[in-house]
Order: structure tokens, then C-alpha cells, then sequence
């Protein structure tokens, strides 16, 4: 099972615990082995040191720091697989991350997201994988499988 992430930017430090339990329930549980996580904000941040460490004791599982754009500074050395997908590579970066969203949607079955209001590119994304139909595990509201 492939699985993705949205959320806001200022997600607060104590969404932490509730992500670590979702990501290992999805491992444990539900066969999730490949995760694809952004490169922006503090839930993209959150979800990459997760699956860091969960990597450690999980060997079985990947993950893919999908980036919308090179950017000017990046420590990629820190990550295990950090990409850029072809498609993006010419796409101007004021459209790269909506484009790189939506390929993640169209990419995973899973969607885990921790959304807070209606507005900006995380309620966005949301509510497109809603409408595509995928699961939506909702970190905002304690939400579970």
C-alpha cells in the first residue's frame, strides 16, 4: 500500500504522537510499505523523521521525499531516497507543488492528513483525494482507520 501526506505547513509539534501511531498502524496493520512525503512545512517535516526511524525497525517499508523543484538548498545527504519526478522538471514552480500533489494522489491509496480549516493547499489536496476516493486518515480530529 502506497501512502502520502498533507497538512499545514504550521502543523503543531504535538500532532508528533498521533502521526507516529498512525504510520505504524498502517505498517503493522494494513500493509503500508512504500510512503511518499513532501518537503515543505512542519507535517512533511514530522512524517520524514518518522519514517526515518520507523525505517530502522521496519526494514521492509520505503519512503520518498517527493520534491516539487530543485531547490537552492536542500540536505538531501540526510534523506534516503529524495526525487523529483520527470513530469515537473520544466513545470514553473509556482504550478510544481499542485502538479506534484496531485500525481501523490493519483500515486497512493492512502492519504494521511492533518487538516485544521477549509482554506490552503492541505484542505485542498484533502479534499481532492476525497473526491478520487481515497482512505483519509484525519490527524486533526483524532481520526482513525
Amino acid at each position: 500500500m502506497i501512502v502520502t501526506f498533507f497538512g499545514h505547513r504550521d502543523t503543531p509539534a504535538e500532532v508528533y504522537s498521533a502521526l507516529l501511531v498512525a504510520i505504524t498502524d498502517l505498517i503493522e496493520n494494513h500493509g503500508a510499505d512504500v510512503f511518499f512525503v513532501g518537503s515543505e512545512g512542519n507535517f512533511d517535516i514530522m512524517a520524514r523523521r518518522i519514517l526515518r526511524m520507523l525505517s530502522k525497525e521496519y526494514p521492509h517499508i520505503k519512503y520518498s521525499v517527493m520534491l516539487a523543484y530543485y531547490p537552492k538548498e536542500y540536505d538531501v545527504e540526510k534523506e534516503i531516497d529524495t526525487c523529483i519526478l520527470e513530469c515537473l522538471i520544466d513545470v514553473p514552480k509556482r504550478y510544481a507543488i499542485d502538479k506534484r500533489n496531485r500525481w501523490l494522489i493519483e500515486s497512493s491509496q492512502t492519504v494521511v492528513t492533518y487538516v485544521k480549516h477549509s482554506y490552503g493547499g492541505a484542505a485542498k489536496f484533502k479534499s481532492l483525494a476525497e473526491k478520487k476516493g481515497k482512505q483519509i486518515i484525519e490527524l486533526s480530529n483524532k481520526g482513525s482507520i
